[in-house]
């Protein structure tokens, strides 16, 4: 599992750090009051951040005291939770301006070898102008704008953070998906007697599951672990067939109920999901409902029409059953499918092969300058539109995260951006950049106006 990139709070006492550590997990661990020094242990937790995750260190108030005093002892945790930090945020309150003890935190913090980001605390209004101003003596540019106890400037912390989280999460990233020993988690979905349990048992070469002419035979999600010799060599799967998923309302026994849940939770934990079809019913719309949460859950999806082997007119059906898919799933259009029989064997080693290729695909990581290069050629040969005559201005996009892809979009006005120009965007993205048809999300951001209020 990677490693969570670090992020520590610094600063004199008073100005917020636990106030920020609090709002980024998302929890009150860290006590608050107006009284400075509350905090003495440094203190961690995981935090998420407009799709960034990363660990966060709430430390004591830096203070200038002697070494073996109670105040000195927690400075030297301060100091030990920097050098372990990947990166530092450095608070000061813009309302007090800076005092002598944030100019001797700055000393000490340049030398240090962590990156830094400057936190200017308490900026709401124009209280905090002039310490803003001020802040730029101490060397480390332009101060990010925040109040974290109204949760504003979120989306300028974001964009201070991420150049240095970034690297760290593609370094991880790549470990990860560089590795071949890593298993293929594929979920088998689909409705009752749709096959499911003799693909996994042709899959593995032996009865593993039962399997009969009734309908829900299988209740739990099974989970094997396979090693399938494609081209490339042998590669680790852990396959899991579930139960069959039928229309809600024709779902009345409590076990029945309990076997879809547990379907829908291996959905969840699976990579890659593929909804096996019956060639010989077609494509109905129940199998479009389950394609639909599959997608929503950000996972990525490929779709074998199974019996294939008995179907009737069969370039007809797939023609067919592809174009309803287009239809019906517009907003990923090319959704692999493919004609597989369970009886015969016939296109399981393309489906495995489908499934790793998609994987690959719901993993990729496109480096910001690539990004934005496209960007700027899609902005330029479709600009965005200006409702009300007013100008929206997109500024530059970002990926934030994988499986699924997620990316944020920083522009002014960008909450009045219509969805069919969000829709052209996504759309370029999976096209142009090599993402195919997997889910892809887009999050949208606009800096705080410091001056909106006022």
């Amino acid at each position: 599992m990677s490693r969570l990139p670090t992020v520590a709070i610094v600063g004199r006492p008073n100005v917020g750090k636990s106030t920020l550590f609090n709002r980024l997990v998302g929890k009150r661990l860290a006590l608050v009051d107006d009284r400075p020094g509350v905090t003495r242990d440094r203190r961690e937790g995981d935090a998420h951040l407009l799709g960034l995750d990363f660990r966060v260190i709430d430390t004591a108030g830096y203070e200038d005291e002697d070494p073996d005093t109670l105040p000195g002892r927690m400075r030297r945790q301060t100091q030990a939770a920097v050098d372990s930090a990947d990166v530092a945020l450095f608070m000061i309150d813009a309302r007090a301006g800076i005092v002598p003890l944030d100019e001797e935190i700055a000393r000490w913090l340049r030398g240090a070898s962590t990156p830094i980001v400057l936190v200017g605390n308490k900026a709401e209004g124009r209280a905090a102008e002039a310490g803003l101003i001020e802040a730029l003596s101490l060397g480390f540019g332009d101060a990010v704008q925040l109040s974290a106890e109204h949760g504003e400037g979120v989306a300028d912390l974001f964009e201070a953070l991420l150049p240095h989280l970034e690297a760290l999460d593609a370094e991880e990233a790549a470990e990860d998906d560089e590795n071949p020993d890593a298993p293929l988690k594929l979920a088998i979905v689909g409705r009752p007697n749709a096959g499911k349990s003799t693909l996994v048992n042709r899959i593995l070469g032996e009865d593993r599951m039962i399997t009969g002419p009734e309908a829900g035979i299988t209740r739990d999600s099974i989970a094997i672990d396979w090693v399938w010799h494609g081209p490339d060599g042998p590669r680790d799967v852990r396959l899991i067939d579930t139960a069959g998923m039928r229309k809600r309302a024709k779902v009345q026994d409590k076990l029945e109920k309990l076997s879809v849940a547990d379907a829908l939770h291996a959905v969840d934990f699976a990579e890659v999901v593929v909804l096996l079809l019956d060639a010989t019913l077609g494509l109905e719309s129940q199998d479009l409902r389950i394609a639909d949460r599959v997608l929503e859950e950000g996972r990525a999806l490929v779709i074998a029409l199974n019996k294939w082997d008995v179907a009737e007119d069969p370039s007809k059906l797939f023609n067919g059953v592809r174009t309803a898919l287009d239809e019906g799933l517009a907003q990923v259009r090319g959704v692999p499918l493919l004609a597989v029989s369970a009886a015969t064997g016939k296109g399981i080693d393309q489906l495995i092969g489908a499934a790793f290729a998609t994987r690959e695909a719901w993993s990729r990581r496109v480096g910001t300058g690539e990004l934005n290069r496209w960007f700027e050629r899609a902005i330029e040969a479709n600009p965005p539109p200006a409702p009300g005559g007013k100008r929206i201005k997109l500024r530059y996009l970002t990926q934030a995260k994988t499986r699924p892809p997620g990316f944020v979009l920083f522009g002014t006005r960008v909450d009045e951006l219509p969805m069919s120009y969000q829709r052209y965007l996504i759309n370029g993205i999976r096209r142009e950049l090599g993402f195919g048809a997997v889910p892809v999300r887009l999050m949208l951001r606009a800096p705080k106006n410091p001056y909106g209020g006022n």
